[in-house]
């Protein structure tokens, strides 16, 4: 037996690498939550959306080789548009549907199951805590993508902010979102339950591209949302002539923050299950070190909240070819989506 003078002195060694660590564990997280603080204020700030979004708008013309054209002209800077009340209606009450819808496509890719599996687990509460968070923040990024084309003051409001900052009740209404969605998508795809992947995402692809699909799925997210109330949708629903007034600025403005909210989301998502400080993360995404599983999750993430914005455009949006599964995009169409994220990652770096 070592004399207790030696086995003093290892307790005590023990000890101080523990304190070390507590202590490096402890200043880790105080730098990851300033940078997080950093990134909620830009969330919230109108000044930096429209920064951002033409940041993002530039990126997307270059990307595809065009000469970049104003953001805004003169004109659109104090113009509006009519919408229907009905479409908007349909937009604001469907983001569950693409949470869902992307993040089940991942998790196949990540796992070779099939659709109906997980959405069976998902119904059955027979996912882990990794994947609920998982779902928990896609329902977060989609839902976060359509709050400025409803109306930009949106983004000052309290639950627009990092998901985990999110208290537990909001946290709770997003998982209620993503079951009503996963009941709804399970119901529909159960002619195709017994066939492979590619002809269970096929069928998805089917229920993505229609505009009466999405109407119903909006009916049952919203009646899942507000159980007090189930005839608050359908009935507006119904009323084919109610118009609402929007800003063409604030429209566009909304369309070009889709890639900022898929990074914050996966930023956020990253920082939760690795703490890691955000800076590290754009970094990597930056100057391209990213590994390729990181730079697939931030790629689904901005699927999702392209998808969500889209209905918000124009419901006939979700008829164009592009608006389908990941699982069926093409290279071309992956590489548009990572422009736009290096982008957002970019400009958002060279705030913190």
């Amino acid at each position: 037996m070592l004399p207790f003078k030696y086995l003093l002195f290892s307790f005590l060694v023990s000890l101080t690498i523990i304190s070390c660590v507590t202590v490096k564990d402890d200043t880790m997280q105080q730098k990851i939550n300033g940078e997080l603080a950093v990134i909620d204020s830009l969330l919230r700030s109108a000044d930096f959306s429209l920064s951002i979004a033409k940041t993002q708008d530039t990126a997307y013309y270059t990307g595809i080789g065009e000469p970049v054209p104003p953001f805004l002209s003169a004109a659109e800077d104090t113009a509006t548009i009519t919408k229907t009340t009905k479409e908007e209606k349909i937009a604001t009450s469907i983001a569950g549907l693409y949470a869902v819808e992307c993040c089940v496509d991942l998790l196949c890719a990540q796992t070779r199951e099939m659709p109906v599996a997980w959405l069976e687990k998902i119904i059955n509460n027979r996912t882990d805590t990794a994947t609920v968070l998982l779902l928990n923040r896609f329902a977060n990024a989609t839902w976060k993508a359509g709050q400025p084309f409803r109306d930009l003051g949106r983004i000052t409001r309290p639950p627009f902010t990092g998901a985990c900052f999110l208290p537990p009740n909001e946290v709770k209404k997003d998982y209620n979102q993503i079951k009503t969605a996963a009941n709804k998508l399970f119901l529909s795809i159960q002619d195709v339950k017994d066939s492979g992947i590619n002809e269970q995402m096929q069928k998805i692809r089917s229920l993505l591209h229609s505009q009466q699909y999405a109407a119903e799925f909006a009916v049952v997210m919203d009646s899942g949302y507000n159980s007090n109330d189930k005839q608050t949708i359908s009935s507006s629903l119904k009323d084919e002539t109610a118009t609402i007034i929007k800003s063409v600025k604030e429209q566009k403005i909304a369309t070009n923050l889709a890639g900022f909210y898929a990074l914050e989301c996966g930023i956020n998502y990253l920082v939760t299950i690795r703490m890691v400080l955000p800076s590290d993360m754009l970094k990597s995404i930056v100057n391209g070190t990213i590994s390729k599983e990181d730079k697939n999750l931030f790629s689904r993430f901005a699927n999702a909240t392209w998808k969500a914005g889209q209905p918000f455009r124009g419901l006939s949006r979700v008829e164009r070819e592009t608006f389908t599964p990941f699982y069926f995009l093409n290279q071309a169409d992956i590489d548009k989506d990572w422009v736009q994220i290096k982008a957002a990652a970019k400009r958002l770096q060279a705030e913190l």
